[in-house]
């Protein structure tokens, strides 16, 4: 699952606060926010076909993680929406595109923790590039991470931060055993996510999915869901244990930049048949098709 350079990313005009700028010259103030202490938000959104799915939850996610750390300032989704839209058109993008967008609390006086030396801000950053889901459909290889997610009581997941150690870390293992990616557990032992990505479960025949007090409120983790009840799908929310996850007929990952993948293997145990499962298959297929036929039309 090691991501590749695209050529076609190259000479790719990267968006700092309205200005694009080429990838090569791109930058920020090292007295920014998200230097100094990892201040900010993000989203991850993809486009297909001029359209960018899900835009509206994404920047109405982005604005709530930013008014819970309390700043000051927020960009409008109007004016968030026009940056998108000036990259996109610089760059020659339509389809097949991963955007990265990251607000942060903008630039202080001086370095240090205290929010009130940030009297410069937001720093707003659309970062385009053209980029193919990253997940192998044909299988992902997990291990169980050591490290814990956070409950709600020591950082509550529903921000969704620039702080990303914790996924940094259980990659570290993951890639040290020779996994694609790292699942971590919450608290209590039970699954909160992968580093990267949402999980489900397929148990005889009903689609399960851990809740979200240990994770954040996933956008396509959120759509598999609707395409279960839209789709006479039988479906749970509830708690999830490793034992869950190693007799289960299916698994699979969610996630923007990856869309569904199916995991065959965790902590050395094959999951289901070893293969892409019947369900997995069928909820990639509906999830392509709800990409097709909706999402926000950022171009003409």
């Amino acid at each position: 699952m090691l991501q590749q350079f695209d050529e076609r990313n190259r000479d790719l005009l990267v968006n700092i606060n309205g200005e694009l700028i080429h990838r090569d010259q791109a930058g920020v103030s090292p007295f920014d926010s998200i230097v100094q202490g990892g201040d900010g938000v993000w989203e991850g959104l993809r486009l297909y076909e001029g359209k960018i799915f899900r835009l509206t939850e994404h920047l109405d996610r982005l604005r709530g993680s930013a008014r819970a750390i309390a700043f000051e300032k927020i960009p409008t989704h109007e004016h968030i929406i026009g940056e998108i839209r000036r990259t996109l058109e610089a760059n020659a993008m339509r389809d097949g595109v991963h955007i990265r967008l990251t607000l942060t609390r903008g630039e202080k006086i001086t370095s240090g923790m205290d929010p009130r030396l940030n009297q410069s801000g937001p720093t707003l950053i659309v970062l385009a590039e053209f980029k193919a889901p990253v997940y192998d459909k044909g299988g992902l290889t997990l291990i169980t991470s050591s490290v814990r997610r956070f409950p709600p009581d020591c950082l509550d997941p529903k921000i969704h931060s620039n702080n990303l150690l914790q996924s940094i870390l259980a990659k570290i293992e993951a890639n040290a055993a020779g996994a694609d990616a790292a699942l971590l557990l919450d608290k209590d032992g039970f699954i909160a996510e992968c580093n990267g990505a949402h999980v489900f479960l397929v148990m005889d025949g009903a689609v399960v999915t851990p809740h979200t007090d240990a994770c954040p409120e996933g956008i396509t983790r959120q759509t598999v869901l609707e395409l279960c009840a839209s789709d006479d799908i039988p479906h749970e929310v509830r708690r999830v244990s490793l034992t869950d996850a190693y007799r289960a007929d299916e698994m699979f990952c969610t996630g923007t930049m990856g869309e569904l993948a199916s995991v065959v293997s965790l902590d050395g145990r094959t999951i289901g048949d070893g293969e892409v499962g019947e369900m997995t298959r069928r909820l990639s297929a509906l999830y392509l098709e709800e990409t097709a036929k909706s999402g926000y039309p950022i171009l003409e």
